[in-house]
């Protein structure tokens, strides 16, 4: 049960036509000031993406305010706590896209990909098939370092540096998944939506975005064929499956996750270095690359 300090954090994003959004930007900065909430949102022509932290009552008032407007009545945040502000200011972001895909032709609100939900995907899993008996397959949209915090049970990671690479690998290996259900997934759900709109769009017969993304999954049924934590881009750095924080950490250096087994070792100074920047490290001085002069 959440406490009465605790912070709620959420995360919520719709694909709406949103032309209005530079009007719009001040007004959103204002009420998320008043409320004395912390975090980002990006407003955008196709829509909004959020990621917020407050007190319940302020969080509850800011939900009241964005769901006046009859765009976003039906937005229905994934929710988790945490005991400390996990942003350290507010921001509020217009951008072309909410997510960067540069295929301007894929437009989830003109119409989804078919979506599973958590409870039906884990029964798919448990049973090794989906209803019509296909095989399933998991294909994690994700960058790659957020990958290696955690992801599902033999998973597709292409390894891609950022979602814009996805499309084209992901139409180079269609044939490889012939006969097969494809589940798409990120950390919200607004990555896999995209992606299985274009992945439909290229030929695939038979592909699900999961409805809501790992945090929905967590939230749902726990970390059944799930292995590590998720990845979260605020200072908790991940989550395990009952929505927790954990000694994962990210380097302020290079921005590697660094895990706890990670910390133990020499080259991990807090706010400085760690393990990851020793390849980056010059030899004669030991500074990470990343940290010298310009």
């Amino acid at each position: 049960m959440q406490s009465a300090n605790q912070y709620v954090n959420i995360s919520a994003y719709k694909f709406i036509t949103f032309d209005d959004t530079v009007e719009k930007r001040p007004e959103f900065l204002a009420r998320c000031q008043e409320l004395n909430l912390k975090g980002t949102i990006l407003l955008s022509p196709e829509g909004i993406n959020l990621f917020l932290a407050g007190l319940r009552h302020e969080i509850d008032a800011f939900l009241a305010w964005l769901r006046s407007d009859a765009r976003f009545a039906d937005l229905e945040p994934k929710e988790s706590f945490s005991d400390r502000q996990p942003f350290t200011r507010m921001l509020v972001k217009l951008k072309r896209e909410i997510i960067t895909m540069k295929h301007p032709l894929i437009q989830p609100e003109k119409g989804r990909a078919p979506a599973v939900d958590a409870k039906t995907l884990k029964r798919w899993l448990d049973q090794g098939h989906d209803d019509q008996g296909k095989p399933v397959v998991m294909v994690d949209t994700r960058n790659d370092f957020e990958v290696d915090v955690g992801t599902f049970d033999q998973t597709v990671d292409y390894r891609i540096e950022k979602f814009s690479e996805f499309p084209d690998v992901i139409e180079k290996h269609r044939e490889e998944f012939a006969g097969k259900t494809v589940v798409t997934f990120c950390t919200g759900g607004i990555r896999c939506e995209k992606a299985a709109i274009y992945m439909q769009n290229v030929g695939y017969d038979s592909v699900y975005q999961l409805e809501g993304g790992i945090l929905k999954y967590f939230e749902e049924v726990g970390g059944a064929h799930y292995h590590g934590d998720c990845f979260v881009f605020d200072y908790r750095t991940a989550l395990n499956p009952k929505l927790e924080p954990t000694a994962t950490v990210q380097c302020f250096a290079c921005r590697a996750v660094v895990t706890p087994r990670e910390q133990l070792s020499p080259y991990y100074i807090p706010a400085f270095s760690c393990p990851h920047c020793k390849k980056a490290m010059r030899e004669d001085t030991g500074i990470p690359r990343s940290q010298e002069a310009a």
